[in-house]
């Protein structure tokens, strides 16, 4: 029964050597899909209900999926005129309108990619391994058509290698790694997640306020130039210990300015309005302030990352260095490195699987 708190991965730096089932790490919303004859529930990463947000899965799941069943997977949103995931337009899917979320259900269809089963009729699969888990998943969505999605898994360690340099083409994040005799565990981190990693040098821009108190720096705003010459904002470093954080607020205040000839004067705050913009919110939390103080676009900090996802970094980067030998104006896109076009509906009509010795 719902809740149940998906099993979680741990990030290493490398595809791991050994026996291990490989799949692709998808770009989306981790959700468990519960089905009982005709009640359908969708949980998120934690724990959540949002099968308010996804009627056309829940269509998708009384079409595709057994009677009853428990299956872990993946809500993602294809583009497949740019075949490649569109997390930015998922992310818009989570709307308190009712008719908002029928309009986008419409416009943006989601698919759900299934990776584990948890439970199948009145049989518990989470005590079984994960070898018997993926064999028992495959048959049971063996007739499941789009928008249901089985995803590729394989043994073989070359393939995973591939598929890790050029799944990422097509908006996928990497790979996960799992044991075969692996048990589902939910809310522990016992398979492996291995992710692209690069570093850019980006514009600090601006900051914001740690939320202790204005004597601390909660995140870094980072920007890189245009061709066009115009500074855009890229994302946020913020992984700091406080000590740091309160050093970085003594460093900053000589840079500190007005949004007068600021590049991003445009969030100015206005009379009456905290956020940046009237329309600037965080889509997770709508009463989060986004609102920051202006630095003069002078210090440049060099940042890891794993992927972009359009013009900005896809996650909250991490620290390097600051790089005072590079010039602000150096800072541009044409650092970044651009992952080989791959297209995506490839990747959901793969075909690799288990080999039938393993389960």
């Amino acid at each position: 029964m719902p809740p149940v708190a998906p099993m979680l991965a741990k990030p290493v730096d490398a595809i791991p050597d050994g026996d291990y089932v490989f799949e692709p790490k998808w770009d989306g919303f981790r959700s468990i899909v519960f089905r009982d004859g005709a009640e359908v529930e969708i949980g998120s990463r934690n724990e959540r209900p949002m099968t308010r947000y996804f009627p056309e899965l829940v269509a998708a799941v009384l079409a595709n999926l057994p009677r009853r069943c428990v299956i872990d997977g993946e809500i993602v949103l294809p583009d497949f005129a740019a075949g490649r995931l569109d997390f930015e337009a998922l992310q818009l899917r989570i709307h308190p309108a009712a008719s908002r979320v029928r309009l986008l259900a419409s416009q943006t269809p989601a698919h759900f990619v299934a990776f584990d089963l948890l439970a199948l009729d009145s049989a518990d699969y989470t005590g079984q391994p994960f070898a018997d888990r993926r064999a028992a998943l495959e048959s049971a969505l063996a007739g499941a058509g789009s928008p249901v999605h089985l995803t590729p898994a394989t043994t073989d360690k070359a393939v995973a290698a591939q598929w890790f340099s050029q799944f990422e083409g097509a908006g996928l994040d990497g790979l996960i790694a799992k044991s075969p005799d692996l048990l589902y565990e939910p809310d522990k981190r016992v398979m492996f997640k291995i992710k692209h990693e690069r570093t850019a040098d980006c514009v600090v821009a601006g900051y914001r306020p740690h939320k202790t108190g204005d004597d601390a720096v909660g995140s870094l705003l980072l920007g890189l130039y245009r061709s066009d010459g115009e500074l855009a904002s890229v994302g946020v470093v913020g992984a700091f210990p406080m000590a740091q954080r309160r050093a970085l607020r003594a460093e900053l205040e000589p840079l500190v300015t007005t949004f007068d000839g600021h590049p991003w004067n445009w969030a100015r705050p206005s009379d009456g309005v905290r956020t940046p913009r009237s329309s600037e919110f965080s889509r997770w939390n709508a009463g989060k302030d986004l609102s920051f103080i202006p630095l003069r676009p002078e210090r440049v900090v060099e940042v890891r990352y794993d992927h972009m996802e359009g013009p900005r970094f896809r996650h909250t980067t991490q620290f390097v260095r600051w790089r005072p030998d590079r010039a602000p104006r150096t800072c541009t896109y044409a650092q970044l490195e651009e992952p080989v076009s791959y297209n995506l509906s490839d990747i959901l009509s793969e075909k690799s699987i288990i080999p039938n010795e393993q389960g």
